[in-house]
This record gives C-alpha cells, sequence and structure tokens, in this order.
C-alpha cells in the first residue's frame, strides 16, 4: 500500500509539472510582449516612474513562459540551496547586463530572433540535465546559464523598445524595470523549488526524470517554432 500510495504521489506531482510546463507553452506566442493597457500607459509616461516600472518588471517575469521554462530547467536536479543561489545570481547579473544596456545602447535586433533562440535555451537546458552532451561538453552549466541569461535580457530590451520610452528618466526607469524583474524571479524560483521539493521527495525512478526533462525540451521547441513562425509571418 505504501508503494501505490508513493506511486500515486508521484504521479500527481509529475502531472503538476506537466500542467506548468504545458501552461507555459499556451502562453509562450506572446510570452514577452507587455500587456496592451500596460504598454498604453508606460509608453505616456514622462519622467520616473519607480512604482510603475518595479510592477512591469515583476508581472513580466511571473507571466513570462520563456523564463519560467528555463528557470525551472536550471533548477531542476539542484538540492543545495547555494547552488541554485549561485546559478539564480549567474542569470540575475547577465540578464540585467543586456536588458538595460540594450535600451540605453538602442541596441537593434529582431525581437522574434531571439525569443526563438531564447526557446532553444529551455532545450538546452532540458537535453543537459539528461546528460546529453557529455562528461567532456567543455562549457559548464554556469557558463551556460550566462550566456543564456544575456540573451534572455536582450529579449526583454526590445519588447521596452517597443514601447517608445521616453529619455526622461529613463535610466531610473530601467534599473526599477530590472529589480521588478529580480523581485518576480525570486517569488517564481520560491514556487518552483516547493513543488520540485515535494516531487523529490517521492519514490521515482530515472524515467520518470527523463519525462520531466523530455516535456521540458518539446515546450522549448514548441516555443522557438511559434517564434519562428511569427516572425515570418512579420
Amino acid at each position: 500500500m505504501a508503494y501505490v500510495r508513493d506511486s500515486i504521489g508521484s504521479s500527481g506531482l509529475t502531472l503538476l509539472l506537466v500542467a506548468l510546463v504545458l501552461w507555459c507553452v499556451a502562453t509562450s506566442v506572446h510570452a514577452h510582449n507587455v500587456a496592451t493597457d500596460n504598454a498604453a500607459y508606460i509608453s505616456k509616461l514622462e519622467g520616473p516612474a519607480i512604482g510603475a516600472f518595479l510592477y512591469l518588471g515583476a508581472k513580466h517575469m511571473v507571466t513570462g513562459a520563456d523564463h519560467l521554462l528555463y528557470l525551472l530547467g536550471v533548477i531542476f536536479f539542484l538540492s543545495h540551496f547555494r547552488d541554485v543561489l549561485l546559478l539564480a545570481s549567474l542569470f540575475a547579473l547577465s540578464h540585467s547586463l543586456t536588458l538595460i544596456g540594450g535600451v540605453w545602447l538602442d541596441w537593434q535586433v529582431s525581437a522574434a530572433l531571439i525569443d526563438a533562440v531564447i526557446g532553444l535555451s529551455v532545450v538546452y537546458k532540458a537535453f543537459e540535465n539528461v546528460g546529453g552532451f557529455g562528461a567532456r561538453w567543455p562549457i559548464s552549466p554556469a557558463q551556460a546559464v550566462f550566456g543564456f541569461g544575456l540573451l534572455h535580457g536582450l529579449g526583454l530590451a526590445t519588447k521596452l523598445q517597443a514601447l517608445g520610452l521616453s529619455e526622461n528618466g529613463l535610466l531610473t526607469n530601467l534599473l526599477s524595470f530590472n529589480v521588478g524583474v529580480e523581485l518576480g524571479q525570486v517569488f517564481s524560483l520560491g514556487i518552483m523549488l516547493v513543488l520540485l521539493s515535494l516531487w523529490r521527495g517521492r519514490k521515482q525512478n530515472t524515467s520518470v526524470r527523463l519525462i520531466g526533462n523530455g516535456v521540458l525540451m518539446v515546450a522549448g521547441f514548441l516555443f522557438a517554432g511559434s517564434h519562428v513562425i511569427d516572425g515570418w509571418l512579420l
């Protein structure tokens, strides 16, 4: 009976993981887009608006399917808090650099292309999680997280650029948006860590963990494909 209960619990938590991933996929086509009402409000602001940009940054993170999928992949097998802190900090640092730099320096890149590559970052992480690259792969997980963080930040920058932000108070608003993103990331990571800790607490076999990363991989391909199609249609 104990085995049956453990199996049911493990299956239930696995289904919860799958449901989270499928929800992310369902919202992936416009995962980086700013809601129309928020965009209209933000585009009219003149001067520093710390509260508005804090809110927008936090909302953008907790509703951003690409970020959630990638972060889930990053922490999927991490059991020590210091490892989570290290990789989350590297990701935060790198996407902050390109988020602020991309808007401040007015880097012009294709939003659809960047979002497609971000989708592939989810595929990469899931494939890495199941040992797809082998022990001799020259890129460490930390290096990969930092590199993909740069792309995630650039993706955020393209959406802010599309709002036509005022130059008045731009740096303050960018920093506020970035702080909001980090707060949203901490909140999202907290929820995912709780769910994963419950999931790990059940008896599982290797196939269950492979399925989890397989779902992430499929979701990443779907995410990338949707943006390739989106960019082609535009």
